[in-house]
This record gives structure tokens, sequence and C-alpha cells, in this order.
């Protein structure tokens, strides 16, 4: 027994590194594809010695890989973190226990191709319809770092990286099976040369197709003025006023806007507070930064606001909105908060757009007929209350339409590619990745914008609070980038592009197909009587 559980700990511990390391250290993907092989090793060996309560032994591994890429989420917040951690790997846990059943029940490679199809699944649903979504430990990005593998992500997104490292991770492990159980060597010599064929394919196949994947040249090219004003969010209000920081980042950016080129400045995400939509002309900031395109009439600005609309009325328009009081006649004053971007030129325009994929707690209450009356229960503001724009659409710079991505929402794949299917010519991010510090956690955020550069083949100019803002070209390679906690501006050019990806043309082709093998196989394994 003690033999047995030694050799649990290596494998878990070898799982965890190998899965670990496409997350945190950069170029060392291609380890995903071989990562999942200790995990099936050690639930082979379970099953074959009929280890008790083996369940402890997954959950435990999941956690522990959870806790090693993503524990930096507790510099923003202990208890997201701890909750972050234990609710993924319990998730990722409730497959792999699925998988366990359908073994007793399905002969053969069935019960695998029924953990991959049900993995994809689940990655499916966190992306689409999870209200309680946190998918930043999707396989596919693994190879974040490894751009130059993965070029046929303009194919089939990011959920295609998911089914490669399944797929070369169980050629690897089936090899492994066959040579321990002395099958190979009844096999055929044919047998033997398809086997290893099979598996240097779903190994190689992919690396050598992204060679062959390129994204089309730009039909024109746009100036883009990034500003970085490295404030601490936890401060910087009480550091500055917003006045204050309004004109920090325009002395930042003033002597970097090009004189008669038409050029967008971009400011990051929350960057102006209380920006009232009811009365925008009224607003302070809005009205120094119509005095700062006066001065660069050829530019235009697009920034993030902590957006807010007031109502009157006797009862909640909503139940996610704050109460500001009530006049004489009992009306009360709520108003709306969100997270939004927003554009602006000398017209005086204000174009907005809503953050729609909002972060759990901080942003979003899910399900909220179950936890806000808790939320009142317990008499506090325990979850987020901003409201987001259902239906996503493009803000304009002159007349070229671009998509903006605020924060969260570049974490998620085909919902950017509703930008480019609404006309976005290039994408823009604006984040704040200042909350989590010096931590692998804003690389990874910004290494994800690369993803969707190559799923959409789509310039992106990305714009953070503090590190990294860069601009990104369709291939995934970030032509100029930031350093970490540094006041800092970065300029140049992005492409101009109507290309229609296949991803974006027909969406998530994998996750759909996983979603119905992973139903077939479940209705199988329930109608097939126990073995």
């Amino acid at each position: 027994m003690k033999k047995t559980s030694a050799t649990f700990v290596i494998l878990a511990l070898l799982f965890c590194l190998l899965m670990s390391l496409p997350w945190l250290v950069p170029h060392c993907g291609a380890l995903a594809l071989v990562g999942l092989v200790p995990l099936l090793v050690m639930e082979r060996l379970a099953a074959q010695n009929g280890t008790k309560h083996f369940w402890w032994w997954h959950y435990g591994t999941f956690v522990v890989w959870n806790a090693i890429t993503t524990w930096w989420v507790a510099n923003a917040t202990v208890g997201g973190a701890i909750f972050a951690i234990l609710a993924n790997a319990l998730q990722m846990s409730l497959v792999f226990g699925a998988f366990r059943w359908v073994k007793r029940r399905l002969n053969g490679i069935l019960p695998y191709i029924f953990l991959a199809a049900a993995w994809i699944a689940w990655e499916k649903y966190y992306l689409t319809i999870a209200e309680i979504s946190w998918p930043w430990l999707v396989l596919g990005n693994a190879f974040a770092e490894t751009t130059s593998l993965i070029q046929w992500y303009s194919v089939t997104g990011h959920l295609g990286g998911s089914l490669w490292v399944w797929c070369a991770n169980l050629s690897v492990f089936g090899l492994m099976v066959a040579l321990s159980d002395g099958r190979m060597a009844r096999w055929t010599s044919k047998a033997r040369v398809a086997a290893f064929a099979g598996a240097v394919v779903a190994f190689f196949g992919p690396m050598v197709w992204s060679a062959f994947c390129r994204p089309k040249a730009p039909e024109a090219f746009a100036e883009v003025v990034i500003g970085q004003p490295n404030f601490d969010p936890y401060h910087k209000f009480q550091a500055y006023t917003q006045e204050q920081q309004d004109s920090l980042f325009l002395s930042l950016v003033d002597s970097h806007v090009p004189e008669g080129r038409p050029s967008l400045v971009i400011a990051p995400e929350t960057f102006t507070s209380r920006f009232y939509l009811d009365d925008i002309p009224s607003n302070p900031s809005f009205s120094r930064y119509q005095e700062f395109l006066r001065r660069h009439p050829d530019a235009t600005l697009l920034f993030g606001a902590s957006a807010y609309n007031e109502t009157w009325s006797y009862a909640a328009p909503s139940l996610l909105c704050y109460d500001l009081g009530a006049d004489a006649s009992g009306r009360h004053l709520w108003y709306t908060s969100r997270n939004s971007a927003i554009v602006t030129d000398t017209t005086g325009r204000a174009e907005v757009f809503h953050k729609s994929k909002l972060v759990v707690g901080t942003e979003l209450t899910p399900y909220p007929k179950v936890f806000v009356p808790l939320e009142k229960l317990f008499g506090g503001n325990l979850m987020g209350k901003c409201q987001g724009q259902k239906d996503v659409t493009c803000l304009h710079w002159g007349d070229v339409p671009f998509g903006v991505a605020v924060c969260y929402e570049s974490v998620y794949g085909e919902y950017c590619t509703k930008y480019v299917r609404k006309g976005a010519q290039f994408l823009a991010v604006i984040t704040n990745d200042a909350w989590w510090g010096n931590t692998p956690g804003y690389r990874q955020h910004f290494s994800y914008s690369r993803l969707r550069a190559i799923e959409t083949r789509r310039y992106i100019a990305r714009c953070a609070n503090t590190g990294i803002s860069a601009i990104i070209d369709p291939s995934g390679k970030y032509l100029s980038e930031t350093p970490w906690w540094q006041e800092a501006v970065t300029y140049g050019h992005v492409g101009l592009s109507s290309e229609v990806t296949p991803f974006v043309r027909y969406g998530d082709i994998t996750g759909r197909i996983a979603v119905l093998l992973f139903a077939l196989l479940a209705v199988a394994a329930i109608v097939r009587r126990r073995k």
C-alpha cells in the first residue's frame, strides 16, 4: 500500500509539473502533449489494484495543478482564489470521475474517447453559457506562449488545441499500455507501423499544419498610441484625484500623438471613474479629453470608464442596481453600474460599449434570483452589481469599425469572433492587470490576447494600466510591448483586415462535436449493463 501511494505521489507531481510549465514558462506548450500521461497511468494503476477512494487522489492532483498555475488570484481576493481553485478542480474531478464510471460499462478505447469529449464539452460550457465561469486552464491555452505551433487556431479556435492535447496524450498512453501488457508483441508489423505512425501524426501533425497557415496581408494600416499610466489600482484614488489622473495620462501621450495623421489614442480599462452616461458632455473628464483632442484634431480617444446610468422609480428597475435614496414622494434614485469602453473625437460624439463577460463576484452576481436574496439575508453587498451588454457591437474610429474586449472578455475565443462578424477590422483590449501584482497572472492574460489574434487574424492593440501593453499581429507575435510597473507609451501601426477565418465563420466546431460525442457515449454507458 505504501509503495502504491508513493507511486501515486510521484505521478501526481509529474503531472503537475508538466501541466503547469506551459502556463508559467514561455515556449513550454509542447509539454502539455505528454502532461496528461502521468494522470492516466495513475488511474490505470488504481483500477488494476482496486484502490479505494481514488477520487481524493485525482481531486488533490487537480487542486495542486490549479493552485500552482492560478495562485496569484489571491493577490486580489484570497477567498476568490480559494473558491476558484477548489471549485475548478472539483469540476475537473467530476469529469474524470465520470470517465472512471464509463470505464466500468464500456470497453476498449471508448471510455478514453468519452474522457476527451467530456473534458472539451465542459470547456465549451465554461466558455459559453456558464454564469460561474473560470476558463483560465482550458487545455488549448497551454500554447499561448508557443504560437508558432498553433497557427491553425484560425480554423479550430483554442478548443482545437484541447483536442490536440488529448489526442497526443492518449496516443502516447495507448502505446505505453500496449507495450506494458504485451499486446504489441502480438501485433503484425503493419499494425505496429500503423500505431506508431498514428501517434506521430497525432503529436507532430498539427505542428506541420501550423507551418502552412499564415494570415493574409492587411488591406491598410492605421496608427495607434497606447498609454500605460501605471496607477496602483488599490491606491490610485487616494494618491490622485481623477483630474490628476487625466492630466498625467494626457501629458504622457501628448508628445507621441502624430500631427496631421489620423491616430487612435488608447487609455486602459476603468481609467475614468464615476462617468455618468445620462449627461456625458458635463462630465469633467470628458471636457478635459475634448480639450486634448482640440490640440490634436486628427486623433480619436478610446478609454475605459466606470459608467453609470441613473433612474428615478418607486421600485428597483432590476435586481442588480444600487439605491441612492428616496425623495419626498417616495421615489428612489437607482443607478446601474457598467464597465465600459468609450470612443470620442473632436466632433464631441461618445460611442459606448459595455463589457459583457463579467468577472464573477467583483462584477457579476451569478443566478441573481438565488444570490441577491442571500445577500439581503446576510446584510451586505457580497457580490458584483455590474450590468453587461447583451449584444456585441463595434465602436468606430472614423469609418473603421473595431471591437473592444474589456479585460476578462479577451479570455473567450468564440465571444471575440462576434466583433469580427460585426465588421471589426482590428481589435483592441483594454484591461487593468495590476490587481495581481508582479505574478504570472498578468503575463498569462496578455498571452491569451495572442490567441485571439490568431483565431480572428486581426491586429490587436492592447492597453493595460500597467504591463503588458502591446501591439500584436495576426500571427500572435507582439510587435511592441511595455514593461511591468512602469509608466510607458507604445505606438505603431495596426493592420486593417476584412479576412474572415473559418473559426470566425463557422464558430467552435470542435466544441460542438465534443458535446455531441459526449452525449452519445454517456447514453451508451447508461443503457449498457454493468460489466
